[in-house]
């Protein structure tokens, strides 16, 4: 199990990059509807304080996050386990799942 809050505080401190923008869907209970936040790191943070498995099942956690020299990170997922992954940035308008 792991905290998806301090998963992606991790992410952005190991990339070292000012954050402009996350936008970011999850799906915490699978019976409930996902949920969908974007904004600031700040903003988004407080919604993120909870763990899941990251290792096993299906992707729960997906989106991007854009920093402020151009570059970004989205989720990676492959086989139940899922990750952010450092990257060129895309348009802000792409459409997440």
């Amino acid at each position: 199990m792991i905290n998806a809050r301090e998963e992606l505080l991790e992410h952005v401190k190991d990339v070292n990059k000012k954050v402009e923008f996350v936008k970011i869907k999850f799906c915490k209970f699978y019976s409930k509807p996902p949920v969908k936040i974007e904004g600031s790191l700040e903003e988004v943070l407080p919604w993120l304080d909870f763990k899941y498995n990251n290792g096993h099942g299906g992707q729960l956690l997906f989106g991007y996050i854009w920093y402020n020299d151009g570059t970004w990170s989205s989720r990676g997922e492959y086989d139940g386990s899922e990750w952010w992954q450092y990257n060129e940035c895309p348009d802000r308008d792409i459409e997440i799942g």
